[in-house]
């Protein structure tokens, strides 16, 4: 199609290409709008402890079975840009706070789906923006609220981490078991404040899920680079090496001319002898473990072996640092320069084999990093379970941080709440958004009821007139669900969690709402 910028005497002036395409107005509303309930109704199905999973099939035949929203929406091939912009929701919010994913997404889309009722009724976009903004701080201030109050024992940690995984494929061990390793590793962790990055998930199918252990230390996916060295050190010096271990190059392209047997042996001998200094170097700094982040000449390697040292080569950066937080190494550069303070330490180093694969553990009481070692019988268990452990982490990390609230759409229904309520204050044609701000945050209980087999409907009537005088929220119990009070089932959610999403979904809808024209090469 091709755009009309004015109508002269000399005919239409182009200024876009023949076979780009052009949508405008309501016409262009209404696509964007449809894509985003497209997405958002894609993922509803997944939400709650009820929700079912999806499975999603490449191009190349390869699997995927989860009903977890960031991996849905990630390896689900969505074209349409208005429907990548709830994508982006799920990204941030998975980046931010590591759960909530799905809750974001299927905000967004009711948000979206309300501002095209609005739209049909000639309310501007802009009184939509100012009334989504106007109630979205209503909606942050009703969570805070709903914070509750005192320190956050590790019982209350294991029913969040137990929260965010029920409903997900945890295979024949229970969320309660895999709730109580992830609060002892995160506990581990954070004796000042808690850094996300000390608590790893190594995934190793081939057992029962039953199998799945914490691990004081990293688990890294390589072998020794020798057959013929050590495989298990107790009461290890690690050395983190950050270097090639191999003859040193020069800056700039050098030749070499050799006219001689001698020069040529000469030139060997030279060789040897720098590889043997190098070997030397590294064994008199007492290491008995050598992590080389690059690669590392077999002669070296070799004599290290003789010396009964440990060596890896080509250990990714992501692990360096894992084994340096877990041993308390330093990053070493130079192996003539490698102080006493520089080697960590580590109980055991000790390499197992799964199969074909052989893994290491690095393992040591006191270590600053711990892995979730998660088992499994099939691939699919063991990705699900991963998914499963990495988000009960986030939201236990995200509870010390921020709190929590109660769970099972309490903290939803008191928002929708508190808007309704606040809606009478704000001016003009914005209350109708805000009011409708509020209809769209009813969704998640709303759906959260459908799953569990209630009618939503009826339970949405239920739990406003529960909300009245009490606490309630839609809980998993029985075949069909029930309300109840969240806090005495102990069903809570990260405060976090639901601020993001409702900042993330808000500011997705907004940006979709002001867009009114769609051009499209081709």
């Amino acid at each position: 199609m091709a755009a009309t910028a004015h109508r002269g005497t000399a005919g239409p002036v182009l200024i876009l290409g023949e076979d780009s395409r052009r949508t405008r107005g309501s016409d262009a509303q209404a696509s964007n709008v449809a894509a985003g309930k497209a997405v958002a109704d894609a993922v509803r199905t997944t939400l709650g402890p009820r929700g079912m999973d999806k499975l999603l099939v490449d191009a190349s035949g390869n699997v995927v079975i989860t009903n977890d929203g960031a991996t849905l929406l990630e390896e689900m091939d969505i074209e349409h840009p208005a429907a990548q912009m709830l994508v982006d929701v799920a990204r941030t919010q998975e980046a931010e706070v590591g759960d909530g994913t799905t809750t974001a997404a299927v905000f967004a889309g009711e948000l979206l789906a309300h501002a095209a009722r609005l739209l049909e009724r000639d309310v501007h976009p802009t009184a939509i923006v100012e009334g989504y903004a106007a109630a979205r701080g209503l909606a942050l201030d009703a969570v805070d609220d709903a914070t509750l109050d005192g320190d956050l024992d590790d019982e209350r940690l294991r029913r969040v981490a137990q929260s965010s995984m029920t409903g997900k494929g945890t295979g024949e061990v229970s969320a309660a078991a895999l709730a109580d390793l992830v609060v002892r590793a995160v506990r581990q962790v954070a004796d000042v404040g808690v850094d996300r990055d000390d608590v790893h998930v190594y995934a190793q199918p081939g057992a029962s899920s039953s199998a799945t252990a914490l691990v004081d230390g990293v688990v890294v996916d390589a072998e020794p680079l020798r057959a013929d060295g050590p495989v298990d050190v107790e009461d290890a010096a690690v050395l983190v090496f950050d270097a090639e271990l191999g003859v040193r190059e020069a800056a700039t392209d050098v030749a070499y001319e050799v006219t001689s047997v001698d020069q040529f042996a000469a030139a060997v001998d030279a060789q040897d002898a720098e590889l043997r200094a190098l070997a030397d170097a590294l064994a008199d700094t007492g290491a008995d473990v050598v992590f080389c982040t690059k690669r590392v000449e077999d002669a070296v390697a070799a004599a290290l072996a003789k010396r009964g040292v440990l060596v890896y080569e080509s250990v990714s950066a992501d692990d360096a640092a894992a084994l340096r937080a877990a041993t308390g190494a330093s990053l070493a550069r130079d192996a003539r320069d490698v102080a006493s303070d520089d080697l960590g330490r580590a109980d055991a180093v000790r390499v197992e084999a799964f199969g074909d694969d052989r893994v290491t553990f690095v393992e040591h009481a006191d270590a600053a990093a711990v892995t979730l070692f998660v088992r499994g019988g099939t691939g699919h268990v063991v990705a699900e379970l991963e998914r499963a452990l990495d988000d009960a982490t986030d939201v236990v990390v995200a509870a010390l941080d921020g709190g929590v609230v109660p769970g099972a759409g309490y903290a939803e229904l008191a928002a929708a709440d508190r808007v309704r309520r606040g809606a009478a204050g704000i001016p003009g044609r914005a209350q109708l958004a805000a009011e409708a701000f509020a209809d769209a945050l009813d969704v998640l209980p709303r759906t959260l009821a459908a799953n569990a087999g209630m009618d939503p409907v009826d339970a949405m009537v239920a739990l406003r007139a529960a909300n009245e005088d009490a606490r309630a929220g839609v809980l998993a119990v029985g075949e069909r669900g029930d309300l109840g009070d969240p806090v005495d089932a102990g069903v809570f959610d990260p405060a976090d969690v639901k601020r993001e999403a409702v900042e993330a979904a808000t500011e997705a809808a907004t940006m979709v709402v002001r867009i009114d024209d769609i051009i499209a090469a081709k």
